[in-house]
């Protein structure tokens, strides 16, 4: 490094979402760094570098999604693998951000695992996080190193943009709220696609199981267009479709930055009124979940762009939206 500028820089990758970070190092014009992350027969997991990190700008890319703890620790491991190795600033590009439901306390004694999560990384030596749509957007303030928070909205804004260029999808839209937490990212998303917003009013009884309570919103003879930040159970998105078209939309489509897809998501989507499903690869979608009326939009770009401007020590605002 000489005057703050890096000479060269070394991408590795854990073992999450090995196709995203060959996908992003074939853009920025480099092969992953050589490394072997595997475990031994306890379950510990065992981190090998096999070539001289002394000096590099890493970035070690790795999602925290299922196994959650698995793949945390082996970020973790990771981390200080290239630490110890003399690497002179450590980057963790986590497209998603695994625990980061768990942003407060929800009723007495809860933990707040997002913010132990952060803690964790910082520990462990990382100087800087780049991630997309965080669940909670004040995560970042959980981090006392820089977070750049990348928004992964545009990626989908386009590809209905398109959709309704090329008159696959009626222009008569508006943008659906799955929930009154997520208004803010719901108009974000509407203002790309120039159209009007309406918000699910929703209870939630227990964990995982949501009731559609009232729709806020003109949806009547429109094309509703869903978008929250990930995917889970399905639970909620489905109740929401299912919702908007007995109540009178046309056509319901939604999307997500984050294919967590679990239990009985694919069976939920599969059956329900959502013509299709339109998801970031921050998470991997296993051979037995890929189903017809998901369609997947690689977040590669805008994170080659964003580590490329990291490198070179150039603002990333621009990125942010």
């Amino acid at each position: 490094m000489k005057n703050g500028v890096f000479n060269d820089f070394k991408i590795f990758a854990g073992n999450s979402n090995p196709i995203l970070a060959e996908e992003i190092a074939s853009i920025m014009g480099k092969t992953l760094g050589k490394s072997t992350v595997s475990k031994f027969s306890d379950g510990e997991i065992s981190v090998s570098l096999w070539e001289s990190v002394r000096g590099e700008d890493v970035y070690i890319i790795q999602s925290t999604c299922e196994p959650a703890n698995d793949n945390l620790m082996e970020l973790l491991i990771m981390i200080d693998a290239m630490k110890r190795a003399s690497a002179a600033r450590i980057n963790a590009v986590i497209p998603y951000y695994g625990y980061a439901r768990q942003d407060r306390k929800a009723k007495s004694r809860d933990p707040i695992t997002a913010k132990l999560t952060a803690d964790l990384l910082s520990v462990a030596g990382v100087d800087r996080v780049i991630t997309i749509d965080l669940h909670a957007a004040q995560i970042q303030g959980y981090f006392d190193i820089p977070v750049d928070h990348l928004d992964g909205g545009p990626f989908l804004a386009n590809y209905f943009k398109e959709k309704i260029k090329s008159g696959d999808i009626d222009k008569n839209i508006v943008v659906v709220s799955p929930d009154l937490g997520s208004v803010t990212r719901a108009r974000k998303f509407a203002d790309k696609l120039d159209a009007p917003i309406a918000i699910v009013d929703k209870r939630r009884p227990k964990p995982n199981v949501s009731e559609i309570m009232n729709i806020i919103g003109d949806i009547d003879g429109k094309t509703a267009i869903l978008l929250d930040d990930m995917i889970d159970t399905a639970g909620t998105i489905t109740n929401a479709a299912n919702a908007l078209t007995k109540l009178g939309a046309t056509k319901v489509y939604a999307c997500a930055s984050h294919a967590v897809l679990s239990g009985k998501a694919i069976e939920r989507i599969q059956n329900s009124s959502i013509e299709k499903m339109v998801l970031l690869n921050t998470i991997p979608i296993p051979k037995e979940k890929r189903i017809s009326k998901i369609r997947t939009i690689s977040v590669a770009p805008l994170l080659a762009e964003a580590m490329k401007a990291v490198f070179q020590n150039e603002s990333i605002s621009e990125l942010f939206s």
